[in-house]
């Protein structure tokens, strides 16, 4: 396993830090520091890349091990050589940086070559938002966005800038996360004079910040502010940024200064592909907000007014102040990755109980792929080129050609066995400890809408990265467990009072259970039992994913997360891009009879701990889709289907029973 454990403060600089270790002995784990976090992505991809590899040779080594299984030991005895190999290939692995899988991820260069600097936002998700961006103003080559999609928003309206920016998506992340105040004073009119406070896990830390209102008129006395921010990278390289304000035991009120509170804000940072034949690289810089709506509208309507003189404005101007920042910086994109950290450790306290979010009050608004086993480029061969850049040509249509398809129903019903005849799946013969919702205005509840919301890879995806619209799921979710528990438990389905050891549970063909293990004081488990209507076909996608092994499985397990309604910032920091949920946490799988049971410890990641505090501090007011899929990535794998959905709404943590 290889986990990033985010950022961490050394005397005077910042490092990146991942982790690695064996599942099957956690006592011992290594630790690799890199100086960007653009080189910590380096390391993450090479370790992928080599553990692919090694799981192509070994497979094929003999009769002794013809497949890996994450649960037995490997023995290595007999490929010393080829591990060598992989080893001394790692640095080649790392200098390439960008592996096969990164040429099907990318998004730009729509409609040829006439185009190739155009994108479209709504795009970079895998499932439909509700938002509705409309272009407001354009300022300093910054363009201004407002949601206009809920116009009985209210007291806040939810606006964005976007700018983009000549730099890769790692430079501007530092950028903005770099507390050191000489730079940000060149492009940071707003909280230029930041202190860190505490740092938590690698992904949190807490800043104190000053401000001399020399050019927001309207303030007569110093202002300081206190806030978290929180930070993590997706899988598809896009790092996102949360900003809220806070109050800290260390930072009381400042004789002279009046406190303020900073707007809750987020800062998306995503590369952009850069046209054929050239070396530049781009990335696309979003900076969202929420603020009062009366000043907000008086501010599009009258270009005089007094909103340039407010926080919000000038936590906008941020994205125009980082542009040209950057811009009149070159060298900010070629720095030298080798960095000399002095040995002595900072004394910045870790300690989690000295600070909590502010709670927002109304005033507060006021004031704001294809796998390779290449491990190097000079041993790419011409045909192997050729290939690539067809394939850099055909992303070009990749969105521009995408049509709102379905998948048909034959397409998925390919993956149960067509022999045996089908079973009624009666959903009333079983119930769980969260009930199924009598309609959507229904509070705590559960029900399973369609796969329409999500966008999934369709059949020629391997050709021109064109997605198409999910259809109805593949399994049906007949019932929902929400349970208090001391420790992660695993192994649910085999709990006596469980409906997977029923005598209906018995009779049905295919069971999936999936337990999501979230972590909090208490911990939570939510079950989710989905079942099939006749058994499945071995020789299906879904049936190498039952009975495969556990590598298989955690490369092929996908998730796409929506938050259907709920508060923006919330939105962002779960976003709607599919995850490989085996990559991204522990995923421990359990096959037996007539079900597979996934147990995913959301625990097991510092960056989905993170994630999940937020959502937990918001759910019963979040109204929560979830579609889990297996990912296509051959031909004949593709079109991808559903395999299942939940819709979570507005939950209560008090209702969990005890297990």
């Amino acid at each position: 396993m290889v986990e990033e454990l985010g950022r961490r403060k050394v005397n005077d600089g910042d490092l990146y830090v991942i982790q690695f270790y064996n599942r099957l002995d956690e006592s011992n784990k290594g630790e690799i520091a890199c100086p960007t976090a653009g080189e910590a992505r380096k390391w993450m991809e090479a370790f992928d890349h080599a553990k692919q590899q090694a799981e192509y040779e070994l497979s094929r080594g003999g009769s002794t091990r013809n497949k890996l299984n994450m649960e037995a030991d490997i023995d290595l005895d007999g490929h010393r050589p080829r591990v060598r190999r992989y080893a001394h290939g790692l640095k080649n692995l790392i200098r390439i940086g960008k592996g096969p899988e990164m040429l099907l991820r990318l998004t730009s260069n729509l409609g040829g070559s006439g185009t190739s600097n155009r994108y479209f936002e709504g795009e970079f998700g895998d499932a439909i938002e509700a938002h509705e961006w409309k272009c407001v103003r354009t300022v300093n080559g910054i363009r201004i966005f407002e949601d206009v999609a809920d116009s009985k928003r209210g007291k806040g309206a939810l606006v964005k800038a976007v700018g983009l920016v000549d730099a890769s998506a790692d430079t501007a992340f530092e950028v903005i996360l770099n507390l050191e105040r000489r730079k940000r004073y060149e492009w940071d009119m707003l909280t230029a004079d930041l202190e860190l406070i505490d740092s938590y896990d690698g992904h949190y830390d807490v800043v104190y910040g000053t401000y001399d209102p020399k050019y927001l008129t309207r303030w007569q006395s110093k202002r300081d502010f206190v806030f978290t921010r929180r930070w993590f990278r997706g899988q598809d390289g896009a790092y996102t940024i949360l900003q809220l304000p806070a109050v800290h035991k260390k930072r009381s009120s400042r004789s002279g200064y009046r406190r303020t509170p900073i707007n809750p804000s987020t800062w998306e940072v995503r590369s952009l592909n850069s046209p054929m034949g050239s070396n530049t690289t781009k990335c696309l810089v979003t900076h969202m907000l929420e603020i009062h709506s009366s000043g907000w509208l008086r501010w599009k309507k009258n270009s005089s007014s007094k909103f340039e003189k407010t926080i919000p404005y000038a936590l906008l101007s941020q994205v125009a102040g980082l542009k040209e920042y950057i811009g009149a910086n070159p060298s900010l994109s070629f720095e030298s990755s080798a960095t000399v950290v002095q040995s002595k450790l900072s004394d910045v306290s870790t300690s989690s109980s000295e600070f909590e979010d502010l709670e927002v009050q109304d005033e507060f608004y006021d004031a704001i792929a294809g796998d390779s086993t290449s491990s190097s480029e000079d041993e790419e061969s011409e045909d192997d080129a050729e290939k690539k850049k067809f394939k850099l040509k055909n992303v070009s249509w990749a969105i521009s050609s995408l049509a709102l398809k379905r998948v048909s129903a034959s397409d998925a019903n390919k993956e149960l066995d067509p022999t045996v005849p089908s079973v009624h799946v009666d959903a009333s013969q079983f119930s769980g400890s969260l009930h199924k919702g009598r309609d959507e205005t229904d509070s705590n509840c559960w029900t399973s809408p369609s796969g329409t919301g999500f966008m999934i890879r369709g059949k020629t995806y391997l050709k021109d990265n064109a997605k198409i619209m999910g259809s109805d799921p593949l399994l049906k979710l007949i019932a929902v467990d929400w349970f208090k528990v001391d420790t992660a438990t695993d192994k649910i389905a085999l709990h006596p009072r469980s409906l997977v050891q029923s005598d209906a549970g018995k009779k049905l063909p295919f069971i999936l259970v999936i337990n999501l293990e979230v972590p909090a004081k208490p911990n939570y488990s939510l079950v989710l039992y989905y079942a099939a209507e006749r058994p499945v076909n071995k020789n299906s996608l879904l049936g190498r994913f039952v009975d495969g092994t556990d590598m298989f499985r955690d490369a092929r397990f996908k998730l796409i997360p929506s938050i259907v309604e709920g508060y923006w910032m919330v939105k962002r920091a779960v976003g709607t891009k599919a995850c490989l949920l085996g990559k991204a946490v522990t995923c421990k799988y359990f096959r037996q009879d007539n079900f597979l049971e996934i147990d995913v410890d959301i625990g097991s990641s510092s960056v989905a701990r993170s994630v999940i505090g937020l959502v937990l501090g918001y759910v019963t007011s979040l109204v929560v889709d979830l579609a889990i899929l297996i990912e296509g990535k051959e031909e004949a794998e593709l079109p991808e289907y559903i395999l299942g959905t939940v819709r979570l709404n507005r939950v209560k943590p008090e209702s969990a029973v005890n297990h």
